[in-house]
């Protein structure tokens, strides 16, 4: 049996992981929370050139915690999205998880939760939170609400979200091949670049779609000239612009493995946004093993066929972003389904 997509085609259909999401209607931000079932390897790959991060250095192999993590926060809100993961964190300690830091039993634990961050501080909504930012709130309603249904489009990290001059949102698509392997991806699309082509109605991931799950529309509108950039955002500020995502996969991974499947997914971000990793970009994609299949082949080439599949993953769950964005209440901003 061919490759196909999960029974969700999102990341949840890797087994050992949920997702929560909240999102803030007046302030037009979100919270997307990645929750593995148990301690999970990770490592992440920064592009952008004005990135948001937390905890990233956690997870250099060479440090304490032996790049492992209790769960992973994709956040609006620019650096007080950040403040998610204090949510996180707290909800996660109240339950128990963390890495232990003491034998002694009143001292809690430490969850170990890294954190990226997109811009979407312009978008009209009701940023006057004063000394109160709503991301710790949010942080901890997106983990009461964790599952494995990933509402697309306008709804979690990428509730505020633009790409290009297209609504931006949270994508999320799944493969699973022959022999067991599942590979997913859950990405905010808030890019500088465009995700269409030169039609303006193409998405460059097309090559990639499965079934329908983007409109359907093939390749054949696939073209740009030199120097043009599309339906790119025009005149962009610094730090206003993101793509923030996490691939995962079943297979056991070490620390050195999750780091080039990272970076390998990146390619999948490149292949779907036009351009990509620019000095207005935060661009960051985070890698996941839930550890529940051995490896059957050769390291390398286990670790290259993930990283190929991850990056084809992320490139549909960027185009699905996008397509089943919807327009924020009571605003008729562009949406591809409706542009």
């Amino acid at each position: 049996m061919p490759a196909r997509p999960g029974p969700r085609n999102s990341l949840t259909d890797v087994p050992g992981l949920k997702v929560g999401q909240a999102a803030d209607t007046a302030v037009r931000t979100g919270v997307s929370v990645i929750l593995p079932d148990e301690r999970a390897v990770c490592a992440v790959d920064v592009r952008g050139g004005g990135p948001g991060t937390r905890e990233t250095d956690a997870l250099d192999p060479e440090n304490l915690i032996g790049a492992t993590v209790d769960a992973v926060v994709l956040s609006g809100g620019s650096m007080y999205g950040l403040g998610a993961a204090d949510g996180v964190a707290a909800w996660l300690a109240a339950h128990g998880r963390g890495y232990p830091v003491s034998s002694r039993p009143e001292v809690p634990k430490a969850p170990i939760v890294p954190a990226a961050i997109l811009f979407d501080m312009a978008n009209g909504g009701d940023k006057a939170w004063g000394l109160d930012p709503p991301y710790r709130r949010l942080g901890i309603e997106a983990c009461e609400a964790a599952g494995l249904d990933i509402a697309l489009g306008t709804a979690g990290c990428g509730y505020g979200a633009m790409a290009g001059g297209w609504k931006g949102g949270t994508g999320s698509a799944s493969i699973v091949t022959d022999d067991g392997l599942v590979v997913a991806a859950i990405v905010g699309v808030n890019s500088f670049g465009s995700v269409t082509a030169g039609d303006d109605r193409s998405f460059w991931a097309a090559p990639f779609e499965q079934g329908a799950e983007f409109g359907g529309l093939g390749s054949a509108g696939l073209f740009s000239a030199a120097d043009d950039w599309n339906l790119a955002k025009l005149n962009p500020g610094l730090r206003q612009n993101t793509t923030i995502a996490c691939v995962a996969t079943n297979v056991v991974l070490d620390p050195g493995q999750a780091k080039r499947v990272a970076i390998m997914a990146q390619d999948g971000l490149a292949r779907a946004i036009r351009p990509a990793h620019a000095p207005q970009d935060g661009d960051i994609v985070f890698a996941l093993s839930t550890a529940r299949m051995a490896p059957a082949d050769p390291p390398h080439v286990t670790v290259g066929r993930i990283g190929a599949l991850a990056a084809d993953v992320l490139s549909r769950a960027i185009a699905r972003a996008v397509y089943e964005a919807t327009p924020y209440p009571g605003t008729d901003v562009r949406c591809w389904q409706g542009g």
